[in-house]
């Protein structure tokens, strides 16, 4: 497809944010969002906004193109009103927030599955899950209810699957109450689950419920086993069966029985670490009903380690987009933002795919692209290309098939210049021990520049 001559300019010098647009129009297009609306509400209904409307604006909120939902709604042409939209977010359904996260996700999956062939596979023969909550900070008590309370006012968490090999978070169940277990969502997460799945989670998944919810669904799982739950028992030996980077590795058969008395045969893998974690743990133990054959004790233990590829997902989330917007103290309102950050996450999953594809060179160097830096590139011009090119021009890429746009994406991204948008991660940092102060030398103050120049800190600094 021939660029119109604007848009040629913009794909020479801002790909990313020409990326983006087109990304963005295949995820979450206005009909398709109304549509999702009508399918999937329960007592909201249309009457001034739109779904779509209400989506947008909260989607230019968490790309950090407006510093919030009040200045996105004041910026839109003609104006929205703005009570309306208040109160549109705060009665948002929290089904539709899950219903608009898995439905985006499934009309990327076949653009970005394209962009990601030539890579390994994370388990032969596997789709892997990897499973986590996520909590939303405190927000600010603006809703009259909080203003005397003195402690932090949660407004709920959200259970997360993301699928890695994609790059892509993949389902999202919201949670209006704060204190509720992120393992009571399992169940609704549960019920995609299928035969060829891998299923990858931390301690709080350790539950009889959950093994065998997984294991009657034919799915595998990976679980680190809790102390407590669900409580297997050994009718086996323990036996060395090899060596992974951080440590020994053990295999172990053993039982797990639910309520019903079905017992349930489980290899217990121990990895024997050469440095505790955090927490001063020397060991961790994963449950899997994976078969040898498939899965190695060895294999199973450095897929658990590779589920922290999730937090870099929360972290991006976080740092390179507006997840957490801290004015919006209404549960449905914060889990409405949250669900539409992930999206945003989600399409810049599909750029940072594109610009790997285009640029094969640069990830045999070892650059890795950053999320932060892929989302600034995008609020730099993102205003105006969106001002220069007209909707006509985007609207023909409407016709697009997802392979047709996998390679519109691969030819656009190969006027990016991956060194510029690659991590630049610090070294780890020194643990030290502070040790007690009094409160008066730790509310002294001190001028760096008379501290730089003497090279030590002293009274009169």
């Amino acid at each position: 497809m021939a660029f119109d001559a604007i848009l040629e300019r913009f794909v020479k010098n801002s790909p990313v944010s020409v990326m983006a647009r087109l990304v963005l129009q295949r995820a979450v297009s206005a009909e398709w969002m109304d549509s999702l609306f009508e399918a999937h509400r329960k007592r909201q209904y249309t009457r001034e906004l739109l779904f779509s409307t209400v989506v947008e604006l909260m989607s230019v909120v968490a790309m950090g193109l407006r510093p919030s939902l009040h200045a996105a709604a004041k910026a839109t042409e003609g104006g929205t009103s703005i009570a309306a939209l208040y109160e549109k977010v705060n009665r948002m359904e929290p089904d539709l927030v899950r219903a608009l996260v898995r439905g985006s996700a499934q009309r990327l999956e076949p653009v970005v599955q394209p962009l990601r062939t030539g890579e390994k596979p994370w388990a032969e023969g596997y789709r892997v899950r990897v499973m986590d909550g996520n909590h939303l900070p405190a927000s600010e008590k603006r809703l009259k209810p909080l203003r005397e309370f003195r402690g932090a006012a949660l407004p709920g968490h959200s259970l997360v699957v993301y699928a890695p090999e994609q790059g892509l978070v993949v389902d999202v169940v919201p949670c209006e109450d704060a204190h509720a277990q992120e393992r009571t969502l399992v169940a609704a997460v549960l019920e995609h689950a299928q035969q060829g799945d891998l299923w990858i989670a931390d301690r709080n998944f350790s539950t009889t419920r959950i093994v065998f919810g997984l294991e009657d669904r034919h799915a595998a799982f990976i679980i680190r086993e809790h102390g407590r739950t669900p409580s297997p028992t050994e009718v086996g030996k323990r036996k060395r069966v090899g060596r992974v980077e951080t440590g020994v590795v053990f295999e172990q058969p053993v039982q797990v029985e639910d309520d019903g008395g079905r017992l349930l045969t489980l290899r217990r893998i121990e990895l024997q670490l050469d440095e505790p974690t955090e927490e001063g743990e020397p060991l961790i133990r994963l449950l899997t009903n994976a078969p040898k054959e498939k899965l190695s004790a060895e294999k199973v233990a450095c897929l658990y380690r590779k589920r922290w590829s999730i937090e870099g997902m929360f972290q991006s989330l976080e740092s390179a987009l507006h997840s957490e917007v801290r004015t919006l103290g209404h549960p449905r309102a914060a889990l409405l933002a949250f669900g539409t950050a992930v999206v945003a996450y989600n399409i810049l999953a599909v750029i940072q795919a594109a610009v790997e594809a285009a640029h094969p060179e640069a990830k045999a160097e070892g650059i890795e692209l950053s999320p932060f830096f892929v989302a600034t590139e995008v609020q730099a011009t993102y205003g105006g290309r969106m001002i220069a090119v007209g909707d006509d021009v985007w609207t023909a890429f409407d016709e697009q098939s997802p392979l047709q746009l996998s390679r519109t994406l691969i030819r656009i991204a190969q006027h990016a210049q991956p060194k510029r948008l690659r991590k630049h991660p610090r070294g780890p940092k020194k643990k030290t021990k502070k040790g007690y102060v009094s409160g008066r030398t730790a509310r002294q103050h001190v001028a760096t520049a008379r501290v730089l120049a003497s090279g030590r800190i002293d009274s009169t600094s």
